[in-house]
Order: C-alpha cells, then structure tokens, then sequence
C-alpha cells in the first residue's frame, strides 16, 4: 500500500486523486493521507509573510522524511527551488495549461474592466505584471482556497480574481474563466500548472512506482523555469514569470525559455528569452539568468530601476503570436 500525503483543499486533493489514480491503473494499491500545513492553518496572513508558498510544503516533507505517508503531491510552483536533502522528486506528469486565468464580473475580459476596477491576487507576480499593463485596475490582496477566491467575484466584494487555469481545469470549473491571459501580457510563475511528486530520499521502490508518470518534456521545461529562478537567488514569491516549451527548430526540437523580472510595484519591468538544448534545461536557465542579472534584474527585484540594456544584447526577440496563447474560456 503506497501512503500519499495530501492537502485537505479541494484543489489539492483532486490533484492527489489524480496521481492516484494513475498509480493504481498501474496496479498500485493507494490511500490518501491528509495532512494539514502551516498555510492551511492561516488563511489570512498574506504568503510572503509566512514564508511563500513553501509554507504549503513543510509539513508534506516532514510526513515523508517521518514515514507517515510515502509520497507527496505539490504544485510544482509552490516547491521551494532549494533542494532537500530528506526528499526526492520522482515524477513531474504531463502538464495541465500553464496560464493565469481571469475570472471578472459581467463576463469581462482584462482589456474591458474599467480604470479603478478591483482586482484580487495574492501573488507578488501577478500583481507586479497587472501593474505593469497600466490599465489603472486597483489590485487588492487576496488569500483562500478557489471557492473563496472565486466568491469575492459572485458577492460582489471584488470585480475580479487572477488565479491559475491549471486550477479550474482540475476542478472542472475551467468555464468560468472570463479570459485565460496571453503569456506575452502576463508569463506564469515558474513550474506553474505542473506537479511534482515527492518520495522520501532512499526509497528506490516507491521512486520507481512513481517514476512511471514522468513526462520527459514537462520536466525538461519546468527544470529550466525553476533553476532561471534559483540562479536568480528569487524565491516563490519574487515577481518573476518564466514559460519554458519544447519547439520545433530547423534541424531537431529546441527548448525555448523567457522570463520576465519586475520591480515589486510593476513600474518597471525586464524581458528576455533564450532558446537551449531540451537535454540540458539547467543550462539554458541558467543562461538566461545571468543575462538578466547582467541587465540589472537584481535591482529590479530590489525595487531600483537598472541601467537601459544595450541594443545589441544577445537575446531572442519574443514572438509575436503564441501558440498557447489562443484559447479563451467562453
């Protein structure tokens, strides 16, 4: 019997039956732990004063590194970039839509809400790059499970809410979604819309159960968005986006990987993208992250406006059209 810790949320526990399932098409015998973490607990502070997102790890590890459950689902966005030496990553699965999504009033897109429209997020990120649209929206800080979130649009206490379309995929409520944001507007934290399971360091059983739902492609693009992230010594909440894909280049596929560094009030912001080898992501993150770094991305995140970048930067222009980027949520 394989022991898989989970959140008691929703969302999180859709994520856990998920893999579940997909272990026991595979034969595996699996139960469902829940574990409670300090971020459950608290429901108010905001993330960034009780640690990031990493708060909703801790206590998961801990079950591991205690043998209480055996493996652990997270969203790949919330694992903090340090390695941990009582854990092992053992699969990231195919991932689900990448995007952050709008849910707005009247059926309203981002382009449509008025100046002075409230618009709720509980992530650094986010905020920064609405701020940086210059759309004159009031962003409003905002904490709680989807439910919650997706209440303050229906009560009328917020005109809107941003919050990941992987999320409302997984809990089928994907229709409500007003309009799911270009990545060339708004680039998605690293590792978002993927998961990463989690076995205890030593546990060679249970790591080759689960190594069985590794998605070489999804690895390979999350890897490179999470090591630009660690190079850039910026944790989970630091107002960075990253979106890393596999594409087809002249001769064989390319990894192509931009970012996206913002001061925390978004007025002012630094873009760069890079394409590398899919068998060695980590390069390419960290290529990237130096060219950032050199181009003042330290002050950026600081607050300070670094120096104009040079014209003759060596970075690939980002594309003009998406190929993620063209669905929108009825």
């Amino acid at each position: 019997m394989l022991r898989l810790g989970t959140r008691r949320s929703a969302l999180a526990t859709t994520q856990s039956s998920w893999v579940a399932d997909r272990l026991r098409a595979l034969g595996h015998d699996v139960e469902l732990v829940e574990v409670t973490t300090e971020g459950d607990r608290d429901r108010t502070t905001p993330l960034a004063r009780l640690g990031g997102t990493g708060v909703f790890v801790s206590a998961l590890r801990a079950a591991l590194a205690e043998g209480r459950v055996d493996l652990a689902v997270h969203s790949l966005k919330d694992l903090p970039t340090a390695p941990d030496e009582s854990t092992t990553v053992a699969a990231v699965p195919t991932r689900e839509d990448p995007r952050d999504a709008l849910v707005a009033r009247d059926g309203l897109t981002l382009g449509e809400l008025p100046a002075g429209a409230t618009v709720g997020t509980g992530s650094p990120r986010r905020r920064a790059q609405l701020e940086a649209l210059g759309l004159g929206l009031v962003v409003t800080p905002l904490r709680g499970n989807v439910d919650t979130r997706l209440r303050q649009v229906s009560q009328g206490r917020l005109d809107a809410v941003v919050l990941a379309a992987a999320g409302l995929r997984r809990l089928g409520r994907i229709d409500e979604a007003t309009e799911l944001l270009d990545p060339l507007q708004m680039l998605p934290a690293p590792g978002q819309g993927a998961l990463a399971v989690e076995v205890r360091a030593g546990d060679a059983a249970t790591a080759a159960a689960v190594a069985a739902l590794d998605d070489a492609d999804t690895r390979a693009c999350t890897t490179a968005e999470r090591v630009l992230l660690a190079e850039l010594e910026a944790g989970c909440s630091a107002p960075v986006g990253a979106l890393a894909e596999v594409v087809e280049g002249l001769e064989s596929p390319e990894l192509s990987l931009r970012a996206v560094v913002t001061t925390p009030d978004g007025t002012a912001d630094l873009r760069r993208s890079l394409v590398g080898d899919p068998g060695d992501p980590g390069a390419l993150g960290r290529r990237l992250a130096r060219l950032l770094l050199d181009d003042g991305a330290a002050d950026l995140m600081t607050g300070a406006e670094p120096p104009a970048a040079s014209p003759t930067d060596p970075t690939t222009p980002l594309p003009t059209t998406d190929p993620i980027a063209t669905e929108h949520a009825p």
